[in-house]
Parts: C-alpha cells; sequence; structure tokens
C-alpha cells in the first residue's frame, strides 16, 4: 500500500493490479473478501481506515470505468455516423458516376469505392462488437470490489 493516507489517494498499483487480477480469476457471482496482513498493528485500530479507503479507491474506479465505457459509446455513434455518411457518399458516387461505363477501370474504381465505404464501417463495428464488453466487464469487477468485506490480521511472527 502507498504509505500515505489513501482515502485521498489510490492504492499502490501493484496492490490494485494483484486484488483485481485475483477477483477476476472467481466467477463474477462468486462472493470475495480482501484480507490484510499487517506485520505491525498501528497504534489505531486501522480497520475502518482501511475498509474505507479500498471501498472509496475501488468505487472510484468503477465510475471513472463507467465514464471510459460512456465515452465508447459516444465515439462509436460518432464513428457509426461518419461510416455511414461515407459509405452512403461512396456507394452513391459509385451508382451515379460508373453505372454505365463500361471496363475494367470503371469496375476496378466501382468496386474500390464499394470496399473503401465498408472499411469506413470497420471501427463502429469493432466498438460496438468488440470493444465495450471488457470495460464492462471491468466496471463491474470495480463495483463488486467496493463492497466486499475487508479483514485486517496481524500477522503472526513466530
Amino acid at each position: 500500500m502507498d504509505p500515505s493516507p489513501f482515502i485521498e489517494k489510490d492504492l499502490d498499483d501493484d496492490a490494485e493490479e494483484f486484488i483485481v487480477s485475483w477477483a477476476q480469476e472467481f466467477s463474477p457471482n462468486a462472493l470475495i473478501k480482501l484480507r490484510i496482513y499487517l506485520d505491525q498493528w498501528p497504534a489505531e485500530d486501522p480497520k475502518e481506515l482501511m475498509r474505507t479507503a479500498v471501498h472509496n479507491h475501488f468505487a472510484h474506479r468503477a465510475k471513472i470505468t463507467d465514464l471510459e465505457f460512456e465515452r465508447l459509446l459516444r465515439r462509436g455513434r460518432t464513428s457509426l455516423f461518419i461510416g455511414l455518411l461515407f459509405l452512403a457518399a461512396c456507394l452513391l458516387l459509385s451508382k451515379m458516376l460508373l453505372s454505365h461505363a463500361a471496363g475494367t477501370w470503371a469496375a476496378v474504381v466501382r468496386e474500390s469505392l464499394t470496399i473503401a465505404g465498408w472499411v469506413a464501417m470497420w471501427r463502429p463495428m469493432q466498438i460496438y462488437l468488440y470493444d465495450w464488453w471488457p470495460l464492462l466487464r471491468l466496471s463491474r469487477t470495480f463495483t463488486k470490489l467496493s463492497h466486499m468485506p475487508v479483514e485486517l490480521v496481524q500477522k503472526d511472527n513466530s
């Protein structure tokens, strides 16, 4: 853990990565609990401070991930709009200018415009088919971690 008071700060990156990767090993419905072992017990009881800090950290991470998810979907909508406009323009251009033209070059340009229009749809399709669900899963993991029980145990130095 970061030695400074981390109610206002983040958990140590390595600690967060360990906790998140550990939590993702379980099914989404599994109940989990974080047990923290302390070598030295502080003068003041740290249980509530640690519990609050861990919960706040992961609630904040869930909120940030939800914002990333919303930004991704907004980018997807913008990309979809641009892609559809470009696809329509390419197909319209191909139809209007080259539909009656014969010859190899006309066919190549016609097919190239069609392909270019569909390639413009690649990014929105990637967002809506693949990019959203890892962010949603991560957000659910962070939300789950923000509610998990946190237990502090003094490490036995025997």
